[in-house]
């Protein structure tokens, strides 16, 4: 199987590095807005995390905004990519978990999948990680 994967394997262009790249700044954008507008409006997200029966909602937000805001920016750094992408997976999970789960509501079941969908895509970058223009790749 190792044989296998490595024939597959292609070599790294300037193409790739800049889809690489052009990745993780589409997988970021999402976060960094979502977290900027908890950091602009915080007591709609309290709100919205109360409705949900959440305890501790202040905690919830500012964990979220740490996540969202800190997460989106390493992704597209490209710095500790693989086990950012790995976190903002689960969080887009445990997102779409707790607040999206009324998957009768057609808009709640709209985002439940666009959560599942994003997770997939930051998976990949967890597996095959940043790429050559990427903070990881200096180091």
């Amino acid at each position: 199987m190792a044989q296998t994967l490595a024939l597959n394997a292609q070599p790294a262009t300037a193409a790739t590095d800049l889809t690489a790249l052009a990745g993780r700044v589409a997988l970021s954008a999402i976060f960094l807005i979502s977290g900027l507008s908890k950091i602009a409006d915080p007591a709609a997200t309290i709100g919205y995390i109360q409705s949900v029966g959440l305890p501790v909602p202040q905690l919830g937000l500012a964990i979220a905004v740490l996540v969202e805001v800190a997460g989106g920016i390493a992704l597209i750094a490209g710095y500790r990519t693989r086990l950012v992408a790995a976190a903002l997976a689960a969080f887009s999970v445990a997102a779409a978990v707790g607040f999206h789960a009324n998957l009768a509501d057609q808009n709640q079941f709209i985002h439940f999948f666009k959560n599942i969908a994003m997770a997939g895509g930051l998976l990949q970058v967890a597996a095959f990680g940043a790429g050559r223009l990427s903070l990881d790749a200096r180091r």
